[in-house]
């Protein structure tokens, strides 16, 4: 006699027989933005500068029992951008950087997530900026607080793979790699 279950039925299974914890079945489906962060950092002149997008929305749907069936989205509006002063915030929006006025928004879609274990996870997917998309893969660790989860991650990007900073900026004046950090926060559903 073969037993066949489904998912749901051998989810239930693990949990009443403790191979799976409660805390190991989680499912978090909505970003608060407002306890969110997204910043980068760069070298400009050998010194480190940090900035921060001050507007953005996430969306998510991702189940830790099944976190090969989860999805992630990243929409930035680009000019929330702040590089730590006004100059640097006006010359960021202009033509030859994110040219906000034309490409208002940056976007990132995930196409796959790979557990990693310990809590950690793969996601990779497409990331638009300025209408030119690359695949990336970002290292993210999930840490649960009170009910919260939390989605540390941060990856570093070549601004020259999406024309920013092109012109007389395209030299070493600022540097080509770009650190993404993000901390992404959602209650647990």
């Amino acid at each position: 006699m073969t037993l066949r279950f489904t998912r749901s039925a051998a989810v239930f299974v693990a949990l009443s027989f403790g191979v799976l914890s409660c805390a190991d079945a989680v499912e978090y489906k909505q970003v608060n933005a407002s306890a969110s962060t997204l910043s980068f950092t760069y070298n400009q002149f050998s010194s480190q500068v940090y900035g921060t997008f001050g507007k953005f929305e996430g969306t998510l749907d991702f189940d830790t029992a099944n976190p090969s069936a989860a999805r992630a989205g990243l929409t930035i509006q680009l000019d929330s951008i702040d590089a730590g002063n006004s100059d640097a915030n006006e010359e960021l929006k202009k033509p030859a950087w994110f040219d906000t006025a034309t490409y208002p928004q940056g976007t990132f879609e995930s196409t796959r997530v790979n557990a990693l274990g310990n809590n950690r996870y793969s996601i990779t997917g497409n990331l638009t900026l300025k209408t030119i998309t690359r695949a990336v893969e970002v290292p993210v660790l999930l840490k649960s607080e009170s009910g919260i989860g939390i989605f540390d991650g941060q990856l570093t990007l070549k601004r020259s793979d999406f024309k920013i900073g092109a012109g007389e900026w395209a030299d070493t004046v600022v540097s080509d790699d770009i650190n993404i950090r993000f901390r992404m926060v959602a209650p647990q559903q």
